[in-house]
């Protein structure tokens, strides 16, 4: 057994659900050839405990490490920060220069908070909401974390939240008193979103979305979420943790000329794969902080806000975003392109820097065998690609290459079980409605 594989098993007995992210748990791939962990990344590269090295092309450490592994910039400045000290009785004066930086690229923003993570992040920013109006519900389409405030739409109804990116999460733990303080609605239905607004008006808080997902927004979505929070007085929250810096360097809100909201959440790409994450947004929203008590020691450690600051930085420079759509168009068409070639019905969909495709048929067992046939030739891959500005367009050709191998072994092999080492896969992300 492979220490790789060994140390998956020793994780089943000391760590329930085997991984701290969902993501990132072999299940969600092919559990028995998965490597799971790794010794050293490196720009586009991956070494796992056995010393196999990869090219990544997969999920870009969930889409955190924008730039590429260890970036030497970035770890520069945190190696600096590190050396000259990262916590003490004193605050660090980079988270200052942090949130004048956001406020610089959005001009709509005022004030900023930080966390280190976007899960406690999104949490922050709907408490805000629910500080500033002294109301409950929250209206949100598309994926928002873990947190009870997002569970609890799933307590009345299991299936409430299986069309916002994760089915089938169990609400398990959250109090059943939230249920009822969260709704979901579809995304680009306006219909949906003011007939729930309307129904909700006397104890609205909040109106919650992803910028950007799997669809581009509608005009009249975009005017209607802006629109709608206006009407009954609330603040409209944009989550641009997945979509964050993948498009510019700023929210990918940016691109939608005249939308505003009144708070955007920043986290995965913001360091680079060092943890912070942000809460921006207008004064007169932001100021609920100051009366409701949102604190913690971690938050004002040295790190976070110093890998930000450098990965802007070195983003704006390089005009990242373009490169990131780029990588990621070629990719998705790379994908339609061989399905086509081998006869393959496949669903391509996601936002352009970060892409899917998924089987129509036999999806868990064709997905492993893609994940095990890629592997064997020296890629980290399953049925996501989330750009890096690592990536060269020449690893993308090595990729299609090897794609190109595996669609053909998945179209011309009758019996893909009994091809399989390691296990179908978990089903993955589902697509947003």
């Amino acid at each position: 057994m492979s220490l790789s594989i060994s140390t998956q098993e020793r994780a089943k007995i000391f760590i329930p659900g085997i991984t701290q992210l969902l993501s990132k748990n072999p299940t969600r791939f092919s559990e028995g050839i998965w490597p799971s962990y790794f010794s050293k990344a490196k720009g586009a590269y991956v070494w796992d405990l056995d010393g196999e090295k990869y090219l990544d092309m997969s999920i870009s450490g969930i889409g955190a490490c924008i730039l590429g592994y260890a970036d030497e910039d970035v770890d520069a400045a945190v190696c600096d920060a590190i050396h000259k000290g990262v916590a003490s009785s004193l605050n660090c004066a980079e988270e200052v220069d942090l949130a004048e930086e956001l406020c610089t690229l959005h001009p709509w923003a005022e004030q900023v908070r930080f966390t280190r993570s976007g899960g406690e992040a999104m949490a922050v920013a709907v408490r805000l909401a629910r500080a500033k109006t002294d109301k409950s519900v929250v209206l949100f389409c598309g994926y928002h974390g873990w947190h009870d405030w997002y569970l609890s739409a799933n307590i009345a109804n299991e299936s409430a939240l299986d069309n916002h990116l994760i089915a089938g999460l169990s609400p398990q733990g959250a109090p059943r008193e939230l249920c009822g303080t969260a709704f979901p609605f579809a995304y680009n239905d306006t219909a949906e979103l003011e007939r729930l607004a309307e129904e909700h008006k006397d104890n609205l808080a909040a109106i919650v979305t992803e910028p950007i997902r799997n669809f581009e927004p509608t005009e009249a979505f975009l005017s209607s979420l802006r629109s709608t929070a206006d009407k009954y007085d609330v603040p409209l929250i944009v989550d641009e943790i997945s979509a964050g810096l993948r498009y510019n360097t700023g929210g990918a809100h940016l691109t939608f000329p005249g939308f505003e909201p009144d708070i955007a959440v920043f986290s995965k790409g913001l360091g680079n794969g060092y943890a912070i994450a942000a809460v921006i947004g207008k004064e007169r929203v932001m100021r609920a902080a100051e009366y409701s008590f949102i604190s913690s020691t971690n938050w004002t450690e040295r790190i976070g806000p110093v890998a930000a600051l450098a990965t802007l930085k070195k983003h704006r420079e390089l005009n990242a975003g373009d490169r990131l759509v780029a990588l990621g168009t070629a990719v998705q068409e790379g994908w339609a392109r061989l399905a086509r070639k081998y006869g393959l019905d496949i669903h391509v969909g996601g936002m352009k820097p970060m892409g899917h495709f998924s089987f129509e048929e036999e999806e868990a067992v064709k997905n492993a065998y893609y994940i095990q046939l890629m592997l064997e030739q020296g890629f980290l891959a399953g049925e996501s690609y989330y750009a890096m500005y690592a990536h060269t367009f020449e690893q993308v050709e090595q990729y299609l290459d090897a794609t190109d191998v595996a669609f053909s072994a998945i179209a011309n092999t009758k019996d893909i079980m009994s091809k399989l080492v390691g296990k179908p896969t978990v089903s993955g992300f589902g697509r947003i409605a």
